[in-house]
């Protein structure tokens, strides 16, 4: 009775939302947590460090588009053009796996807090388990966004949804500030099993939930095509099967999808910029702000940092859907340059001015990642339209962006460390000044007062975002998927497809 209850209760725009908080709550503090974790309190080697991310570079960018493919490769192309596949089915089949990979993403996420072998080996090991389970959730997830619905509003919609669980996720950072310590890490272990069962039993309740409402759906659809079977209407015994759609096949495919070349070139620097943002960010707090503001003023900040993105999305969400995303997402890049320039002329002695820039850097960052899963959904329109395909590969392509995009994650702390050395002179590692570095002795000598440390994390919050914006403004030009051209691709998708696709608000 309580799943029945739930049912009618819960729309199936809240449900999905709620699968966002469940990751979300976990994801925050492993982004903000297990790079500190490993080199402060496990006290892991330089090389040890370096060795773990770079397989977890090779591992991080393989395994989207290989579950991808094994969840999506028998979408590319049905055995018969009257056996199609319908959309309840392929959410049903993105349930399941949602139902049964959620708790063991719960656990993973546990492994990080406890010592359980030597740093080096439990830092790769935990790396790739966790980001494992992480890419099964997020793809069957965000696959459901394209899977659902066709229409701006729709998905629009869905994302909104997205937006606020995932912004009540982000409570998980207040609390965690208030539990972490470095010197007696019990406290802040217990928290993150809470976390984690929290987790676990929401995935395994949701999940149950949304796969109770589309078995209903799906068997009103085998009815239906049972009696049309038996009176031969529409239905075609001499059709050929088609020859299967090869993994090199579709990577030629996906070769000549020049927007899907465009879109990951810009999201590649987006990942990079937004890891960077949470990876360094307690860094900056801690060597900008410090001297200056209060220790509840810096967990403020940093909660303020995770919670606005989400909130700041639902106000960007509304502006999608009178602008278009691809005009949201170009005035978030020159946003983001024009703030980043500003900062810069301003100089790193305004307190007031860096509070505010680190924080907003942070938000308008994040914020437009929020925005991309909904270019990725329209993509997968695309590639649906341009290679005549049966059913969208929705997991797969978001997998095959992931595949290019994903290194950003591991180069964002690979090439912020190295920064870190060359221009501030600071090994996180050795925790002591590095000798040569290009700002300590010019610093120094020119009388200018300000700590090399300190500046050199200042020019590294800067250019970072400035370097990021010019790059990611040129590629986004180039993309041409919106306006008529999108409203076209998805009127097509929706003529080859009627009859066979989820009415959202029907449910």
């Amino acid at each position: 009775w309580i799943y029945q209850l739930g049912l009618c209760v819960f729309s199936t725009a809240l449900l999905y939302g709620c699968l966002a908080l469940f990751t979300s709550i976990l994801h925050n503090v492993f982004l903000l947590y297990y790079v500190e974790t490993f080199v402060s309190v496990y006290k892991i080697d330089k090389i040890s460090f370096w060795v773990g991310e770079t397989v977890f570079l090779i591992w991080n960018s393989l395994n989207d588009p290989l579950f991808g493919w094994l969840s999506d490769r028998a979408f590319l192309s049905s055995p018969q053009v009257g056996s199609q596949i319908t959309s309840p089915e392929v959410v049903l089949k993105r349930l399941q796996a949602l139902s049964r990979n959620g708790p063991l993403f719960a656990l993973s996420f546990l492994a990080f807090w406890v010592a359980w072998a030597r740093p080096g080996l439990q830092f790769l090991l935990c790396l790739c388990l966790y980001d494992g389970f992480l890419t099964i959730v997020d793809l069957n997830h965000s696959a459901l966004l394209a899977d659902l619905a066709v229409s701006a509003s729709d998905r629009t919609r869905l994302n909104f949804h997205c937006s606020v669980f995932s912004a009540l996720g982000s409570i998980s950072v207040f609390l965690s500030y208030s539990f972490w310590d470095k010197e007696d890490f019990f406290s802040f272990r217990l928290f993150c099993v809470t976390l984690a069962a929290f987790s676990t039993l929401g995935f395994v309740l949701v999940s149950q939930l949304l796969r109770r409402r589309f078995e209903s759906e799906v068997r009103m659809r085998q009815d239906e095509a049972l009696i049309l079977k038996e009176l031969s209407v529409g239905h075609a015994p001499l059709t050929q099967a088609e020859k299967p759609v090869t993994i090199g096949e579709y990577l030629r495919q996906l070769s000549k999808h020049r927007n899907f070349l465009w879109f990951v070139s810009m999201n590649l620097v987006q990942v990079f910029h937004c890891h960077f943002n949470n990876n360094f960010f307690p860094l900056f707090l801690e060597h900008l702000l410090s001297d200056s503001i209060s220790a509840s003023t810096g967990s403020i900040l940093l909660g303020i940092s995770y919670i606005a993105p989400h909130v700041n999305n639902l106000y960007f969400l509304t502006l999608c859907q009178r602008y278009g995303v691809y005009h949201v997402i170009r005035w978030l890049f020159m946003l983001k340059l024009g703030l980043s320039v500003a900062m810069l002329l301003a100089g790193a002695d305004h307190i007031y001015l860096l509070c505010i820039f680190i924080a907003s850097n942070r938000v308008f960052t994040e914020g437009t990642c929020k925005l991309l899963k909904l270019v990725i959904s329209d993509l997968v329109d695309e590639d649906f339209v341009l290679n005549r395909r049966h059913q969208a590969a929705s997991a797969l392509l978001f997998g095959m962006v992931a595949l290019v995009t994903k290194p950003g994650q591991t180069f964002a702390p690979l090439i912020g460390t190295w920064l870190l050395c060359v221009y501030a002179g600071y090994d996180i590692f050795e925790r002591e000044p590095v000798k040569d570095s290009l700002v300590a002795v010019p610093a120094v000598a020119s009388g200018a007062g300000t700590p090399p440390l300190r500046l050199g994390c200042f020019y590294m919050l800067v250019f970072v975002p400035i370097t990021c914006a010019l790059l990611q403004l040129t590629a986004w030009s180039r993309f041409t998927l919106h306006g008529r051209k999108l409203q076209g691709i998805k009127t097509q998708r929706q003529g080859t497809q009627h009859g066979h696709l989820i009415d959202v608000k029907a449910i």
